[in-house]
């Protein structure tokens, strides 16, 4: 929709960043982890990274996708084979020995039966960065539109009202109230500050060096 024109700003991907032409970040807020972020994992039943011959990769997943290529492209030094499926643990362990999941569906997976991997925990353990996942970005023609827009105010309201926020939310996530407030508080970083802001360029580079996009062009926000 962004792309099309059919919206002024839209929550995206970062990795849509270096693939849609003409568009502007928006500054200071992001969705992303400094450390664990819980929500987009590894899944597999090898005790080992080094033992996984083919991956099977979420296919709602994009920014996740190419990272987890750049961990086993650039950090492990290898590379399995790579099929995309509908995101089902159990058919996707059919076909691969190990499954990319992302979002609610990766928190609930039980750790007494797989072996789950974190995968920003993994980028953390490799680079001393944080990961984003997600930012608002504006189309360029319409920046005047979004600019007056406070995004961080907006940030900053929703997580002084999550306690309401995640009341809307039990039956949708299948999670409780406190693994919920955990994951927003403990896991989740909604700012994009210097050490995030390096883990993402540094995520460019390196998706540049392994063809996952065409080139790497810098970072251009809103007001810059």
């Amino acid at each position: 929709m962004l792309a099309a024109g059919d919206v002024d700003a839209a929550l995206v991907p970062v990795i849509e960043y270096q693939r849609l032409p003409e568009v502007l970040l928006v500054p200071g807020v992001c969705v992303g982890t400094r450390t664990a972020v819980r929500s987009v994992v590894l899944v597999t039943r090898q005790n080992n990274l080094k033992k996984i011959e083919r991956v099977a990769l979420d296919e709602s997943s994009r920014t996740s996708a190419a990272l987890v290529r750049i961990v086993f492209r650039e950090f492990l030094g290898f590379e399995p084979a790579w099929t995309t499926a509908a995101p089902d643990l159990a058919s996707m362990l059919r076909e691969a020995d190990a499954a990319l999941i992302i979002g609610d569906p990766a928190m609930q997976i039980p750790r007494d039966r797989f072996r789950v991997f974190d995968l920003a925990s993994l980028w953390h353990d490799f680079t001393g960065c944080g990961f984003v996942f997600a930012m608002w970005m504006a189309r360029r023609d319409r920046v005047e539109t979004v600019a007056p827009i406070d995004f961080a105010a907006a940030r900053d309201e929703g997580l002084a009202n999550l306690d309401q926020v995640i009341a809307n939310y039990p039956r949708e996530t299948g999670l409780s109230r406190e693994a919920m407030t955990d994951y927003l508080t403990q896991n989740i970083s909604f700012a994009l500050g210097e050490e995030m802001q390096r883990g993402l360029d540094l995520y460019f580079q390196l998706a540049r060096r392994h063809h996952l996009i065409e080139s790497a062009k810098p970072l251009e926000f809103i007001g810059s």
